[in-house]
């Protein structure tokens, strides 16, 4: 860190070293209060993992779901977070987040262009006592990404991956049904062929798709909301270390395109990096999969190196590894791209849909294909322990598959003949051929289809009751009946898809108190505050439904934006700082 404040090139009241939805919440709550603000940004994008995120926030009592006449209350969410959190609740923490967050969602909706739409999620786990079936999540509505203007340019793409040529669809959108029905229907061909034509107009026009759902509809609307209030965001500008004078954090020394620069800030430095997912040293540590030798896969921005912490750390504070489960796993498949390149594919549906089973090397199910991406990436840690990767193969039939797809595989009409040549998808006649190509324990692999498809010929699963929580059958194919998550793998042909650990984000993070103020030694850094994935998740671990990351993250930060202006108001005249005007 640097003890005496250089010569500023830049001045402002709070410094934002982040663009993701922690770092802007902050930043417009803080400039909706009076400061003057900056936002710093090290990659040439802003939006940070928000942008290729759900753009789901998990908010319990929230307007929307009082307008749906969802049945929820306070204290079934306390007591829900309870149960999730176990020995690592913090009642200070979860009264702020329940009692904040419905009024940090007004605020936005009210005061920004951030707007939100109810969702139909359950809980992920909605038969553990507080759960519910419906109410708790909500979903950034669609955007125009030309309202950005120029700087639509800056706007982190989605991941390449989850898009087709660059179009974003929304799951509870009509788009899938039409693009699925495209072959079937003259209607959904019409439509088809409408949304095509439009989507190849803006990448002609913009070089990207500008009709944008989910994240980075979120990541937009943010961003616009923070550049109509004059907050600039500088890309390409990295956080190199913290100024500090006496005691107090009162500015940062960034790298830019054209040198090293120093800002000051009267009132904050706000950490907001986006956590510590592509920090190799610390990842190492806090992983399990990774301490023991494998590998991870993470489709976070490569700009996740844990920047926030490291900078915490020059002041004494700490990046406490405590949780069993410091990340929010998510299962990821690597798609070939060519030249040696991949990308990364996250398996949010499929393994929801019916005859789509996980097994791991040694052929067997582990767990309940149907629970959430973090569930099963819990179960697949604890069931590769003695393996030497971690990895579980998903496996289905041809009909299967060309239903309802495969992670990067698409449903017919589109080839599959193209990814089997590259790898991406290991095909086989029968099971023993398929188990042998893939490296499966072929007598296992045949034993564990032989008893599931006895129980799904019934509809069940009495191995890991597939399809038994309202969460389970949200995702499955609702015309599949009994059971919407379980049907039989059925004849052969048959594929099989390699699938490892990869996260959303980590959970570990900054220790902070409520308002997001950095700690050391039990005592508060003066003028450094952590928000977002920096800093540790109210959460503890654990991933009970849609939205727990981003939730919590907007309203942290909106409780860290005012504390700031709190404070600003409070504090007498600091010579050689100047206060906001």
């Amino acid at each position: 860190m640097t003890n005496t404040m250089l010569s500023p090139e830049r001045t402002c009241d709070v410094l934002v070293i982040g663009s993701g939805a922690g770092g802007l919440s902050t930043a417009i709550t803080a400039r909706k209060q009076g400061l003057d603000v900056v936002v710093i940004e090290k990659e040439p994008w802003f939006g940070g993992t928000t942008a290729y995120s759900g753009g789901v926030l998990w908010i319990p009592g929230n307007r929307h779901a009082t307008a749906n006449h969802a049945e929820d209350t306070t204290e079934a969410a306390r007591r829900y977070m309870r149960n999730e959190t176990g020995a690592f609740y913090d009642e200070v923490a979860v009264d702020a987040f329940l009692r904040v967050g419905p009024e940090m969602l007004d605020f936005f909706e009210r005061e920004t262009e951030v707007k939100f739409l109810p969702t139909l999620y359950p809980d992920y786990h909605p038969d553990v006592d507080g759960g519910v079936d419906i109410g708790r999540s909500v979903v950034a509505a669609p955007y125009d990404a030309r309202r950005l203007g120029a700087d639509i340019v800056r706007l982190r793409p989605p991941l390449k991956t989850i898009t087709f040529i660059g179009m974003m669809f929304n799951s509870s959108n009509a788009d899938l049904k039409h693009f699925f029905n495209a072959t079937k229907s003259l209607t959904s061909a019409w439509y088809v062929t409408r949304r095509l034509a439009s989507h190849l107009k803006d990448l002609a026009l913009y070089r990207r798709g500008v009709q944008i759902t989910s994240g980075n509809a979120l990541a937009a609307r943010l961003a616009k909301s923070a550049l109509d209030l004059d907050i600039p965001i500088l890309t390409n500008t990295a956080a190199q270390e913290l100024i500090v004078k006496g005691a107090r954090v009162c500015g940062v020394v960034a790298r830019t395109a054209n040198g090293t620069v120093s800002i000051a800030a009267r009132r904050a430095v706000v950490l907001a990096c986006g956590g510590f997912s592509h920090d190799v040293k610390r990842v190492r540590k806090a992983y399990p999969h990774v301490a023991r030798g494998g590998q991870h896969v993470s489709p976070v921005p490569g700009g996740n190196t844990g920047d926030g912490g490291r900078l915490a750390e020059q002041v004494g504070g700490r990046v406490d590894i405590r949780y069993p489960q410091p990340a929010a796993w998510m299962p990821v498949s690597r798609v070939p791209m060519g030249d040696g390149k991949f990308g990364v594919f996250p398996h949010l549906v499929d393994r929801y849909k019916p005859g789509i089973i996980g097994v791991t090397r040694g052929g067997r199910r582990f767990t309940n294909e149907s629970q959430s991406y973090h569930d099963v990436g819990v179960a697949m840690i604890e069931a590769c322990k003695s393996e030497h990767e971690t990895a579980m193969w998903l496996i289905c039939n041809r009909r299967t598959i060309r239903k309802y797809g495969l992670g990067y595989a698409k449903p017919a009409p589109v080839p599959l003949r193209p990814l089997v040549r590259n790898g991406y998808l290991v095909k086989g006649r029968t099971l023993a051929e398929l188990a042998t190509r893939a490296g499966i324990d072929a007598r296992q692999l045949e034993e564990t289809v032989r008893f599931y498809d006895e129980d799904a010929a019934r509809g069940v699963d009495t191995e890991f009751g597939r399809g038994s929580t309202s969460f389970n059958r949200y995702l499955g194919d609702p015309d599949h009946l009994p059971n919407p998550c379980v049907a039989p793998v059925g004849p052969g042909p048959y594929y099989a898809l390699k699938v490892e650990m990869g996260d959303l984000g980590t959970f570990d993070g900054i220790a902070t108190n409520v308002s997001g103020q950095v700690l050391a030694n039990g005592q508060t850094v003066e003028g450094l505050y952590a928000v977002g994935n920096d800093r540790a998740s109210v959460m503890g671990g654990n991933y009970p439904g849609a939205g727990i990351t981003l939730g919590p993250i907007m309203t942290f930060g909106f409780i860290a934006g005012r504390h700031i202006a709190e404070q600003a108001r409070a504090q007498v005249r600091e010579p050689g700082l100047g206060i906001a005007s």
